[in-house]
């Protein structure tokens, strides 16, 4: 008897859940719907400002990369998205290390921000634009630096005097720092051989007291 009491009992606990769950699909035959038309709004589809969707690099008003290859973004990434390969070029000022290629794996981002904030140069920023959908992997391994930067500008009469008078300041400073080095040297001899000296005297007069 007992065991038939239980079976209705259960019948009527899923009779009751079944009514509850068909009430909040009812619900939904009378509600207005709402299509989205994308892709055809693309155009005029608002995107959150915010939304962090790709990484990418900020140029300045003459096509320069902010971006100085420091390597701050690369060592802050918890998951190793970024790579930055350098190179060395002459300028007029000598060689210079500057950024050669910065490798971002969109696929393993997490889009954590890390990069953003912690570049000390203001050189990176992360974009709305959230059509990223590839259909292999290896699409999603973007160069960042992918604009032609433009020549170095050439150096203006001013520069070139500042740097030039800066530049002889070195080399003063280096021979004024190298023509010390053997005085103080000389001084430090000095200073080692006197004390022999006077314990060769020391020496000397106690000998002549034991004799």
């Amino acid at each position: 008897m007992g065991s038939v009491k239980d079976y209705f009992k259960t019948l009527g606990t899923g009779v009751a859940s079944l009514l509850k769950g068909m009430q909040v699909t009812g619900k939904e035959f009378i509600t207005p719907k709402i299509t989205e038309r994308y892709p055809e709004d693309r155009e005029t589809r608002h995107v959150p400002a915010r939304f962090r969707a790709l990484l990418q690099l900020k140029y300045d008003e003459q096509g320069f990369c902010k971006c100085t290859a420091c390597g701050t973004c690369e060592r802050n990434c918890p998951n190793g998205t970024i790579t930055i390969e350098t190179k060395m070029v002459d300028t007029w000022k000598g060689k210079k290390k500057k950024l050669d290629k910065y490798i971002y794996d969109l696929g393993s981002c997490t889009f954590c921000d890390l990069c953003v904030t912690t570049c000390p140069f203001d050189a990176l920023e992360f974009t709305n634009d959230f059509e990223q959908s590839v259909f292999t992997r290896s699409k999603l391994i973007k160069t960042l630096n992918d604009r032609p930067e433009p020549p170095e500008p050439e150096p203006t009469p001013e520069e070139l005097a500042a740097y030039k008078a800066q530049q002889e300041k070195i080399a003063a400073a280096k021979a004024a720092a190298a023509a010390k080095a053997p005085a103080a040297k000389t001084a430090d001899t000095t200073t080692v051989e006197t004390p022999k000296k006077a314990d060769q005297t020391s020496d000397s007069a106690t000998q002549s007291n034991v004799e």
